[in-house]
């Protein structure tokens, strides 16, 4: 038996086939999905509504583009996040698959591995960075956060919040007017206010999550609730307005779950804690999107999947930015 409102694991489907690491995808109004990919030279997966796939890699790079979150611009290219082994950034990827830098530098240091990034309606940039430790590993612990936000706009890139516990995805409140960041490894929801400058301003902590939660995606439903990934777990939460939860999906086993929780609380947590999750359907939950025609189908990025898993929620998200763009250049079938 499931709690009430709790998705049954029956439920899931998958699309597509051959990926290579989705950590994120996104959703598009045609039916298409668009999933980062770590084959070859980097690039995305394009995913059809029938579940075919193409992909788009980099071809013109020496060292391989890592993308970790994408995004989606309005000339069908795309920006990724490139999570390398001891560099980051955010690369531009275009269809015909060249690429060029957008952002390598803030305030003239290098970015380190850079996770997400998020497009905005004034052509802005939101750029999470987890953590400046090397290896990152160094930084999957309760306390020690170095994680921050950059934003990137006319007048150039600056970081705007800064010492958060392992930011990873972010989004922007339907209105504008704030930013929500999860702190995995402080295991809570943020949100910070912005001024007109775009920089954030206090800090309010929307929920804290328990054991076994390690906050990683993050989208808006059409009714202000926001969904939260948990990767190691594979749970799915959905955050309400007044900050109260809702587990609404779960595959994790829990002798494992334990080993990990033992590990993060003995600030020993590594790698292999994260690559040898043990679950029955999911592999290492990342990010959600919502999609479909009436946008109640909701796509997860899986670490160590190979496919896009999907289930229908009973609460429609709210449509992304990048919902309508025009895909021409992509030249689809």
């Amino acid at each position: 038996m499931f709690p009430a409102g709790m998705i049954s694991l029956d439920s899931v489907r998958e699309i597509g086939s051959g990926l290579n690491r989705p950590e994120c995808v996104l959703a598009h109004s045609s039916g298409y999905l668009f999933a980062a990919d770590w084959e070859g030279m980097g690039g995305v997966s394009l995913v059809a509504p029938d579940g075919t796939v193409r992909k788009i890699l980099a071809k013109d790079r020496d060292r391989p583009l890592r993308p970790n979150g994408i995004a989606l611009e309005p000339d069908g290219s795309f920006l990724l996040a490139h999570l390398g082994e001891g560099e980051g950034g955010v690369y531009r990827l275009y269809p015909d698959g060249t690429s060029e830098a957008v952002l390598t530098h803030v305030g003239g240091q290098a970015l380190p591995p850079t996770n997400f990034v998020l497009l905005d309606a004034d052509g802005r940039r939101w750029i999470t960075v987890s953590t400046r430790k090397s290896p990152r590993a160094l930084g999957y612990r309760v306390d020690g956060g170095d994680g921050f936000v950059v934003l990137m706009d006319e007048a150039g890139a600056r970081i705007v919040a800064d010492n958060l516990g392992y930011a990873n995805e972010c989004a922007l409140a339907p209105d504008g007017s704030a930013l929500y960041v999860n702190e995995t490894f402080s295991r809570q929801l943020t949100r910070f206010e912005l001024d007109k400058e775009g920089n954030c301003r206090s800090a309010r902590t929307v929920a804290t999550f328990g054991p076994g939660t390690f906050p990683d995606g993050l989208a808006f439903d059409r009714e202000d609730g926001l969904w939260v990934t948990s990767i190691v777990s594979n749970r799915i939460i959905r955050v309400l307005p007044n900050g109260d939860q809702l587990l609404r999906l779960e595959d994790c086993d829990t002798e494992h779950l334990l080993w990990v929780e033992a590990a993060y609380e003995s600030g020993t947590m590594g790698r292999p804690h994260l690559d040898d999750v043990r679950s029955s359907r999911l592999r290492n939950v990342s990010c959600l999107a919502f999609g479909g025609g009436d946008s109640c189908t909701a796509y997860l990025g899986c670490l160590l999947g190979d496919t896009v898993a999907m289930f229908r929620s009973d609460v429609p998200g709210r449509k992304p930015l990048h919902w309508d763009f025009d895909l021409s250049n992509l030249e689809l079938q």
